[in-house]
């Protein structure tokens, strides 16, 4: 599964953690939705877990509804709280618009993000760390692809391996040793 991590540095009046949202494919014969996860103001570990705890678990839920499985989703999470939001399709036969209630309780929440914490901490380590680079260049959006592996497989986070090609081009080996 495929997370886009953006960061928005204002944060948000309502001091929601996150917004994470499902993107339907552009492609027409590709079924799976993209999650988006957006964070607000200064991001941890542990809100990047809680946002993902939601992406994935809204992303089960969506997997649970057979019935709507082009559903898109859209979720608010805040802290202590747990996630709010609603699925929307439209109905095959009336082509009405359709929308469901979604809430994701914090007990779910705060075990699904243990576990993403315990089994992904280094990647999303890693990811935010990326995200906070100061010299992003200027009216860009930060945002970084994060995809969850099958387990043992470990994180991969996009944009690592240019960073290490770049860093071999110049002369500089990942431990630090010159070439």
């Amino acid at each position: 599964m495929d997370v886009l991590v953006m960061l928005e540095e204002t944060p948000d009046p309502t001091l929601v953690l996150a917004q994470v949202s499902s993107v339907r494919s552009p492609l027409r014969n590709e079924q799976q939705s993209r999650d988006v996860v957006t964070l607000f103001g200064v991001p941890s570990p542990e809100s990047l877990a809680l946002a993902l705890a939601a992406a994935l678990e809204s992303r089960r839920a969506a997997v649970s509804d057979a019935d709507h499985p082009e559903s898109v989703r859209h979720l608010g999470v805040w802290s202590g709280r747990s996630a709010v939001g609603d699925a929307a399709w439209r109905d095959q036969s009336t082509g009405q618009l359709v929308t469901r209630d979604l809430e994701i309780p914090l007990a779910l929440l705060l075990e699904t993000s243990a576990s993403i914490l315990t089994e992904f901490g280094q990647g999303i380590r890693r990811l935010l760390a990326g995200l906070l680079m100061p010299d992003w260049p200027e009216g860009t959006r930060r945002a970084i692809t994060f995809s969850f592996a099958p387990a043992g497989a470990g994180v991969t986070v996009h944009g690592e391996g240019l960073l290490a090609s770049l860093r071999e081009s110049d002369g500089n080996s990942l431990d630090g040793e010159d070439y």
